[in-house]
């Protein structure tokens, strides 16, 4: 659990203002190693018949990872150069060859980053374009599909290798490929003077994903992955590269199925315009203001200083869409207009997701006034129907109110914000499948003393990567198998079932959300829309640009 600072907390009252607009050597011997081709063949080609090899030669190099329980973990790999000196600020270039054998037994430097809620990692490197790969111990040539997971952090902070991904890879029989990609100012500053060759500044993260994407097309096959079945998921921040991704030209071709968890795909993201004038905030801060020399200036500043300044300032990190082909479309008109990457989708939500931001920022009870205050400063002459509609009476307390307020509509992970998104692609012609996880005794991501969090923001993640939040009890182990079920099937054949469970039915009207949570009937279809009053929302329209919190 995480004991949030009163920096923690002002950190996230900016980011909550924002989130209406839009985001948030292991030395082997020589003789081994030359022996390994003979047993590996090319990269690509079948992989050992004899279970569990852990030499696997990549188009960089002969990589050895180490045998587990059940899996194969290769840890640390590089799938791009490290973007240092003058590649800071500029798309992945190929990584680098080498010679021998690469110990692949321990992960490499999480992205430079300063902690956070949920994410304690603080990193100062720049050489952290690295990839985990897990990999079922078993025998067969049958090529398995490969789920490459993004990982969230509101796009400042994480690392792929927190994730423990033996769960999904095992009991799923797939491989599963975990990223890391830049974040925070190193990877989504948008000043035009970073501009490379007609590329919109600001989506290095995102063309790191796609880097990422491309050594799975080209290496996985040595790790028993089939290339031409790729599953890319993620959560928060991480979804919201997979919607971005699910809009990008530049990653046609590279997935085939997509599972966008807690991140509305019909949410906008940044602008050029408001990447710019963020960036131009940012780079004077920095003490880089001159037009002429921004570049090599900003090249020049302490990582250290970056990372400082990127939080005192609020940049708000994420994709740029609109500045060229790379996101030429905001996801939600590219999916409009049919120019998008056409591939079945999950996609959902938790029950309680603002409860999260909520108990950070008002880590005390606040009082009905306080709760009516904050309506009625958000919503104007609107207010008196929208606390008709959300009244202190019907909830234990004012914070539950506001957070579920808040979870319903108003910002890109509220549920009307996903509901949206399950129309946008069943109109579309997709296959969607929609979800809303609703395990309301879940471990949180934050412990705030006094409050219940419920299903808040990111409560799913341990019932897919297990030890991540805490550890489930026997009822919890069993909606966590159905969920690594559902998710793994889905990626095997790109409609998600489940032993023992519940069928879960294509997006086709508002009922056809499956409900995740414990019990008996835990698992079943429901309505969110009319649960969260999106119809009410929908007359509300928009929320004023005052902040509720």
């Amino acid at each position: 659990m995480v004991d949030p600072s009163a920096d923690t907390i002002m950190t996230f009252r900016d980011r909550m203002t924002d989130m209406r607009k839009g985001p948030f050597a292991v030395a082997l011997s020589l003789t081994t190693a030359v022996a390994s081709f003979a047993v590996m063949g090319p990269a690509g080609a079948d992989p050992d018949p004899v279970a569990g090899p852990t030499l696997v030669r990549t188009d960089q190099g002969v990589v050895q990872g180490e045998a587990r329980p059940g899996h194969r973990l290769f840890q640390g790999i590089p799938f791009a150069a490290a973007p240092v000196g003058d590649l800071r600020w500029r798309p992945p270039q190929p990584a680098r060859s080498w010679s021998g054998v690469r110990d692949a037994t321990f992960p490499r430097s999480a992205c430079a980053q300063l902690p956070g809620v949920g994410s304690p990692l603080t990193s100062f490197e720049e050489d952290c374009l690295y990839l985990n790969v897990a990999t079922p111990d078993r025998p067969g040539r049958r090529k398995l599909p490969v789920m490459v997971w993004v990982h969230g952090g509101s796009n400042t902070a994480g690392s792929g290798s927190t994730y423990n991904t033996s769960k999904l890879a095992v009991n799923g029989d797939v491989v599963v490929v975990s990223i890391n990609y830049r974040l925070g100012a190193l990877g989504w500053l948008g000043h035009p003077g970073l501009e490379t060759r007609g590329l919109q500044a600001g989506n290095y993260g995102l063309l790191d994903q796609q880097a990422a994407l491309r050594w799975v097309r080209h290496n996985i096959g040595a790790f028993g992955g089939d290339a031409r079945n790729v599953t890319l998921f993620g959560e928060s921040a991480g979804a919201n590269g997979i919607c971005a991704n699910i809009a990008s030209p530049t990653a046609a071709g590279l997935f085939h199925k997509a599972i966008a968890q807690s991140y509305g795909c019909a949410a906008p993201t940044n602008t050029p315009a408001t990447a710019e004038a963020a960036a131009r905030a940012f780079t004077e801060a920095v003490g880089c203001d001159d037009e002429n020399t921004v570049a090599e200036c900003l090249r020049a500043v302490p990582v250290k200083t970056l990372l400082d300044v990127a939080k005192t300032k609020g940049l708000r990190a994420g994709p740029v869409a609109g500045g060229d082909g790379v996101l030429p479309l905001q996801p939600a008109e590219a999916i409009e207009r049919g120019r998008f990457n056409r591939v079945p989708v999950v996609h959902g939500s938790t029950l309680d997701e603002m409860r999260l931001y909520v108990s950070l920022i008002h880590q005390r009870p606040i009082t009905t006034a306080r709760y009516e205050g904050l309506v009625r400063s958000t919503y104007g002459d609107k207010a008196d129907r929208v606390l008709a509609r959300y009244p202190v009476s019907r909830y234990p307390e004012p914070r539950i109110a506001l957070s579920t307020l808040a979870t319903d509509h108003g910002n890109v992970i509220s549920t009307c914000e996903h509901v949206k998104a399950f129309g946008l692609f069943r109109r579309a012609g997709v296959p969607v499948y929609a979800y809303q996880f609703a395990d309301r005794t879940a471990p949180p991501l934050v412990d705030v003393p006094g409050f219940e969090e419920g299903a808040e923001h990111a409560t799913e993640l341990s019932y897919l990567f297990p030890g991540l939040l805490g550890t489930l009890n026997a009822e919890q182990q069993r909606l966590s198998d159905t969920m690594v079920g559902y998710w793994t099937s889905f990626a095997h054949r790109g409609r998600p079932s489940a032993r023992n469970a519940p069928r879960w039915p294509a997006h086709r009207s508002t009922g056809d959300v499956l409900s995740l949570g414990i019990g008996e009937d835990g698992v079943h279809t429901t309505d969110t829309s009319e649960q969260s009053n999106c119809a009410f929302w929908d007359e509300i329209g928009p929320v004023p640009p005052v902040a509720l919190f």
